[in-house]
């Protein structure tokens, strides 16, 4: 077992923390991969010869740094690969790391449900599921060439293989968060289009505020739409120029959800992702000698200074004091 999946539980008011902790991970190995906005991929196979220690016991290390260092627990699954060890981690708790072997993998995966593999989305689980194969091990014990029939051949072979606990993936370090994402789910399936809008401004405000607090632009914005019927819709657009400004991604964000011309929906939640991060001080910006934008921007700088004295909680979305 020589890969960690660790999912840092970070409060909002720790989440500019992120990059620190994933150097964390660097101090054991440099081959790390940021899974945003709260997780990573860490590989251990030098570490455990350099440490003269095994993945679970260099868990343990890194949960004590992180709790001392930074006040924040984590939950890790360890595994042979990064599937395993992802899956892992959805079974473990604070405190005790979820460790699975090689010898071990097809009985831990016989009785979980198709959508915990990564990689196997609501579309491909539904069309699993209408054949009956709705767990992991049904889906190791189907023929390749029913499975290759239901969702494609190369598709089909990779999903039996995992099921059957074959891990062929790597850890990719990534030493920068490609993304950051922020997403708000509704307390029941919600038809009103001003609580999608309240929610979009949320998002919106959150994603700004995270930017700038790890000093990143973003380049686009995707806007995901998760229905009622576990349907979902996506869309991207590219921005005229890269920012962190909360207005700017939150004018993008209304204008893709009004482009999706949705007549009354049953959405479950609203996802907006930042896309293409880039650094802060390497962005152009375009003048616009427009006093109401570089006033927006003075209040933003002032809402920045409280949520970072105060907490996310002193800042309420528009930038104004709680």
């Amino acid at each position: 077992m020589t890969i960690l999946c660790v999912r840092f539980q970070l409060p909002s008011a720790h989440e500019a923390a992120f990059p620190e902790l994933l150097g964390l991970l660097e101090e054991f190995t440099p081959v790390v991969e940021a899974l945003p906005p709260d997780g990573a991929l860490a590989d251990l196979r030098g570490a455990e010869r350099y440490f003269g220690r095994g993945a679970v016991e260099l868990a343990s290390v890194i949960r004590v740094r992180a709790l001392a260092l930074y006040g924040v627990d984590c939950v890790i699954g360890a595994g042979p690969g990064p599937m395993l060890a992802r899956v892992a981690q959805r079974a473990a708790r604070p405190g005790v790391t979820c460790a699975v072997s090689a010898g071990e993998a097809r009985d831990f995966l016989a009785g979980k449900p198709v959508a915990v593999l990564p990689g196997v989305g609501a579309a491909t689980a539904r069309t699993l599921c209408e054949y009956g194969l709705d767990t992991l091990g049904r889906v190791a014990a189907a023929p390749l060439s029913t499975l290759q029939r239901l969702v494609g051949a190369k598709a089909g072979r990779e999903l039996h293989e995992k099921a059957n606990g074959v891990d062929r993936g790597r850890v990719v370090p990534n030493a920068v968060s490609s993304s950051l994402a922020a997403e708000r789910r509704f307390p029941r399936d919600e038809l009103d289009p001003v609580r999608h809008r309240r929610a979009l401004l949320s998002a919106g405000e959150e994603l700004g505020a995270r930017l700038r607090a790890v000093e990143k632009v973003c380049r686009a914005l995707t806007l995901t739409v998760r229905y009622a019927d576990r349907s979902s819709t996506t869309r991207v657009r590219t921005l005229g120029e890269p920012t962190a400004h909360s207005a700017d991604l939150t004018r993008t964000a209304y204008s893709l959800y009004e482009a999706l011309g949705l007549q009354r929906a049953r959405v479950r939640a609203i996802a907006l992702r930042a896309e293409g991060l880039g650094p802060a001080d390497r962005a152009s910006h375009q003048l616009t000698f427009d006093p109401v934008d570089e006033k927006a921007r003075r209040i933003e700088e002032v809402a920045d200074r409280a949520r970072a004295k105060f907490g996310p909680r002193a800042v309420m979305p528009g930038g104004l004091a709680a």
